[in-house]
């Protein structure tokens, strides 16, 4: 995520590596570098004006000049001022009373919009709550048929229009349904276009009128960069929106977006969508993604992710086995299938401080994990058991049920050797990281 503008903005800040007490010069001519970064990213250009400027103003003041650690204060201060370029602080959704709530869903065509919606609600219900899911694009069947059969995936509800239904009836009856079943938010799928026009602002000025939603989202495409920006003031003038749902951001977005819709249009983002899959949906917290731009990482996220996904009886039995060195194949197919369900490694590494930015400069193939995973399937329960029983003519039938060779197989073993004799020093600093290299080739 962002990590061109993670890699720019730290070859700028290194500049300031080093050094003793920094003139007002060398402060200027560092911050030129940290400003041609951002703009580089595509960020708004009055957003980076007023950033830098306040950066400047602390960083000229006895804070820095005077500090015998100026690289430590400025990137504290950048660190700062990109939290708060970002809104400071994460805003929760808005699900008052009346029941039930209604969040009302805007954007255009390609955004993810209809995607989002089915991700909203599975968020809300594993927060506990009973949503239920109604598309209003009464001019695209397909949007229609994919809600639903997003619906029927997560286990949510999902109202179906009766032919003929207007936007306004269609949404009056979910609403009527929802109070019935006892459903507590209903989310509302609106019709999108390609382009911001009449007809869609006047719909959308319409529904938001009849039925005082909670929450008038905005679900803008992160990759669209400067445009996003635009697109979410003209619909912040014209509907009014409680917030910013911003997707792609699993992508190659420059991160132009996320730093400059707040100040540009006063509204708070509050999720990021991270990948098409509908478990891909994460609280924005601008403190975290200002670390993860910066290189510092955000273990808080990985651990949320860890926690909902990783299978907690079984954590604390491979827990048991990785203390007494039991870690065997099929814990080790185990963890392979977890780590699946959290991302990929690349994803993961990306949470983890210092190494995020590096990212670009390592080479990953995921292909491996499903290669290693169907090495192991192969493998007969005694061996998974006991690697050692493994010899040329188990290797050579391991390879063929697989579809690898037997260097694959080879190579497997010995990454699971290493990596066992790696657990043995684990509390040497650094070692984890080992782990990850021999096993993933990062």
């Amino acid at each position: 995520m962002l990590e061109g503008l993670s890699q720019r903005l730290e070859e700028a800040l290194n500049k300031f590596k080093d050094k003793g007490k920094l003139s007002p010069d060398e402060i200027k001519k560092g911050l030129r570098e940290i400003r041609l970064a951002l703009l580089e990213a595509d960020v708004n250009y009055k957003v980076v004006k007023d950033f830098i400027g306040r950066v400047e103003e602390r960083c000229l003041s006895s804070e820095v000049t005077e500090s015998l650690t100026p690289f430590q204060q400025i990137v504290k201060i950048v660190y700062e001022e990109l939290v708060k370029t970002l809104g400071g602080e994460a805003k929760g959704l808005d699900l008052g009373s009346p029941k039930p709530a209604k969040i009302l869903l805007a954007g255009l065509q390609g955004s993810g919009k209809t995607t989002t919606a089915a991700k909203l609600a599975r968020y809300l219900k594993k927060k506990g709550h009973h949503p239920l899911l109604v598309s209003a694009d009464i001019y695209r069947p397909a949007a229609i048929e994919q809600l639903k059969v997003l619906a029927q995936k997560i286990e949510v509800p999902f109202y179906e229009a009766q032919p003929g239904e207007k936007p306004l009836e269609i949404v009056q009856h979910a609403i009527e349904v929802a109070k019935k079943e006892g459903r507590d938010v209903v989310i509302i799928d609106t019709a999108g276009r390609l382009h911001i026009d009449e007809a869609l602002m006047e719909e959308l000025i319409e529904l938001k009128k009849t039925f005082s939603p909670s929450e008038v989202l905005l679900v803008a495409d992160a990759m669209m960069g400067q445009d996003a920006v635009n697109v979410a003031k003209t619909f912040q003038e014209k509907v009014g929106l409680t917030g910013i749902i911003l997707t792609k951001m699993e992508g190659d977005a420059r991160g132009g977006a996320a730093l400059s819709i707040k100040e540009v249009t006063g509204c708070p983002i509050k999720f990021l969508g991270v990948g098409e899959k509908v478990d891909a949906l994460e609280v924005f917290y601008p403190e975290r993604l200002a670390g993860r731009i910066l290189g510092m990482g955000d273990i808080l996220t990985l651990i949320e992710k860890a926690q909902e996904t990783f299978d907690l009886k079984k954590a604390k039995e491979l827990e048991k086995k990785l203390k007494k060195l039991e870690f065997d194949l099929e814990d080790l197919r185990e963890q392979l299938r977890q780590m699946k369900k959290l991302g990929s490694i690349r994803d993961i590494l990306g949470f983890l401080p210092g190494i995020g930015k590096k990212l670009s400069q390592i080479e990953f193939d995921e292909k491996e994990i499903l290669k290693m995973e169907a090495i192991i399937n192969s493998m007969t329960k005694q061996e998974r058991k006991n690697p050692k029983i493994i010899n040329a003519s188990r290797k050579r039938r391991i390879a063929k049920g697989s579809g690898t060779t037997v260097q694959d197989v080879n190579k497997l073993l010995r990454s699971y050797e290493e990596m066992l004799k790696l657990l043995k020093q684990m509390k040497t600093p650094g070692r984890l990281q080992q782990v990850f290299r021999r096993m993933f080739g990062a």
